[in-house]
């Protein structure tokens, strides 16, 4: 019985999380074609770091599906926007994941959250690359050089906003933890 309360627990946690994505996606960035700004992964961030890779990829997959029905409608390349950063949730709830089994939380080590970050942000500046390009395929809207060339400016500018996103991060998600929210019944330590 306990177990299905707590999933109960974490369905919510996971659609609270979804809903600040689509908040900080829809109203709090600064789009352009070669690069979007925004803070819509912090959510992504501390449910990964919470609740682990799965947990990560998922709030970042119904945040974002939810974020493009909204701006553009359902369209055939929808998918092609909701795969980055799901890219993120999941490397940095894989690598808190790994710290788990060595008896600590990944926002405890202060670098190694920060390397997670920018492991999971280059993974999502990488995919985005390859959906602008498989984008500009299917629709012509980019150019070769606005896709590829674009690319340095976007990992540059996804290196920023994760060190940003990351200082939020340890303490929002310090303090989850301190209030009493635990990853899948792990105590904290």
């Amino acid at each position: 019985m306990q177990t299905k309360k707590f999933d109960a627990k974490l369905i919510c946690y996971l659609a609270l999380l979804a809903a600040m994505y689509v908040l900080l996606g829809s109203y709090l960035v600064i789009r352009h074609p070669a690069i979007e700004i925004s803070f819509k992964s912090l959510p992504v961030v501390v449910g990964a770091l919470l609740f682990g890779p799965a947990s990560g990829a998922l709030i970042a997959l119904l945040g974002e599906f939810l974020a493009q029905l909204l701006a553009w409608g359902l369209q055939p390349n929808t998918i092609l926007w909701v795969v980055p950063p799901v890219a993120n949730g999941f490397v940095v709830g894989w690598i808190a994941s790994l710290c788990w089994k060595n008896g600590k939380f990944l926002e405890s080590r202060g670098a190694w959250c920060y390397g997670a970050a920018l492991l999971g942000s280059f993974a999502t500046s990488c995919v985005t690359t390859v959906s602008l390009w498989l984008d500009s395929l299917l629709y012509g809207y980019y150019t070769f050089a606005l896709v590829f060339g674009g690319a340095l400016l976007r990992f540059g500018k996804d290196i920023i906003v994760a060190a940003v996103i990351t200082t939020a991060a340890i303490p929002l998600t310090q303090l989850l933890r301190w209030a009493g929210l635990t990853a899948l019944g792990r105590s904290g330590k």
